[in-house]
């Protein structure tokens, strides 16, 4: 049961919207319209098992110097099996691409990250997130998440 990564095509959009959804429910990622998907879709990445959508991952680019890692998210039974971290060095090889140094995420699942290479860091060190999205956010006074942040060589 090998996962295999690809960037998100048009006809993925219906499978993020539910994939997205599920943990929008649960109150720990932001839901996303199929609108918004299909028209952010080049900023996605997917993970498949034998041909069958089981994980995705975004990159949101916050600036010049940096670029956030949100819609990261495994379908279940598919968790536990490494295909989160081949999704975040998915999108590290993105940002690589796009000559982006620094690579940050809100996230519950700090150890995750941490195994990653991603460290703890301030929230507030990053106004181009709080300006972007934190603003508009229901818990922006109340904020559980915490921030994490690769710098890439």
């Amino acid at each position: 049961m090998e996962a295999v990564c690809r960037k998100a095509t048009f006809d993925d959009v219906e499978t993020l919207y539910t994939l997205i959804e599920g943990y929008a429910l649960k109150g720990i990622m932001l839901p996303r319209s199929r609108e918004t998907l299909g028209r952010q879709i080049d900023t996605f990445v997917v993970a498949e098992v034998e041909g069958r959508i089981v994980g995705c991952g975004s990159l949101c680019r916050l600036g010049s110097e940096l670029v956030e890692i949100r819609s990261l998210g495994i379908s279940e039974g598919h968790k536990g099996l490494g295909i989160g971290s081949k999704l975040v060095d998915k999108l590290i090889e993105e940002a690589r691409d796009q000559g982006i140094p620094k690579v940050m995420a809100l996230t519950y699942e700090v150890s995750f990250f941490r195994k990653n290479g991603f460290d703890v860091v301030d929230k507030e060190i990053f106004p181009e997130k709080v300006w972007t999205d934190c603003i508009n956010c229901a818990k922006q006074q109340c904020c559980d998440e915490i921030a994490v942040l690769k710098m890439l060589n």
